[in-house]
């Protein structure tokens, strides 16, 4: 697996904790990516275990509503004042019942404001419906769906959150910095509305970022399935090699859970 990189000066840092969970540190401004911090959800399995939940977050940005994605109990391990962004139309009954308080809906093109950067919502090819037992009442407001983030400071940062290739990708975030791209998930696996390592480089060249590190793979698997880390690792370097034929000119890092690089 290749080793973190340093980064250039004036720069910022990221932390893959695993999954969608992203610790992007820009500007002075700690952003986590849908934080799951368990070590299992229904039927998945994280592995490796978790250290320890990040502290000190400015923001929390969520790409949308499922299970492995959006998790009401590691959002209350952040605290019940921690600032929690959500797509527009999210039914807000499970961040409820765990008494947090700041939460702040957008939907895509709106920008709000976290300290010294600013955090634009994009659109995202992927059904973001919440299933099961704490499944809000979907039909008594505006339907869910979801999102991508770019922060903007020094630098900029696209997380994409899940997502499929869809039009009007390559116009969505100029001059990027880092993209933050899904490569898998938790089967073995991926349809409609998720990114393949392949068509993650199809993404990688439209975005056109100058780094680009996989996320949403090796992380979670189903309870009853066992899978060896280098197996686990498959789509990540499937990612990198593909990536080396479609958009050459970008660096690609592979992180393992838990590593940072700077960028």
């Amino acid at each position: 697996m290749p080793e973190t990189a340093a980064g250039t000066s004036g720069g910022g840092r990221v932390t893959w904790i695993g999954h969608s969970t992203v610790l992007v540190e820009l500007d002075g401004v700690r952003l986590l990516t849908d934080p799951l911090l368990r070590e299992r959800v229904a039927h998945l399995r994280r592995a490796p275990p978790l250290d320890e939940a990040p502290a000190g977050i400015d923001a929390v940005l969520i790409s949308h509503a499922h299970h492995d994605h959006l998790d009401p109990a590691s959002l209350a391990r952040l605290g019940r004042d921690q600032r929690i962004v959500v797509p527009r139309g999210t039914g807000l009954l499970p961040l409820r019942w765990r008494r947090l308080r700041r939460i702040e809906q957008v939907g895509p093109g709106e920008e709000i404001q976290v300290g010294a950067v600013a955090v634009r919502a994009t659109c995202a090819a992927h059904p973001g419906q919440r299933f099961g037992p704490l499944a809000p009442p979907w039909r008594r407001g505006e339907p869910t769906g979801a999102l991508g983030y770019v922060v903007i400071g020094r630098r900029r940062v696209y997380f994409a959150g899940d997502t499929d290739l869809f039009p009007g990708m390559a116009d969505l975030a100029p001059g990027l910095d880092l993209a933050l791209l899904p490569v898998w998930g938790w089967g073995p696996r991926v349809g409609p509305g998720h990114l393949d390592p392949q068509r993650a480089a199809e993404a990688l060249r439209m975005l056109r970022p100058r780094l680009a590190i996989p996320i949403h793979w090796g992380t979670l698997g189903v309870v009853w399935r066992a899978t060896t880390r280098g197996k686990a690792a498959e789509p990540a370097r499937a990612f990198q090699r593909h990536a080396a034929e479609l958009a050459p000119e970008v660096e690609v890092r592979i992180l393992e859970p838990g590593a940072s690089t700077s960028f």
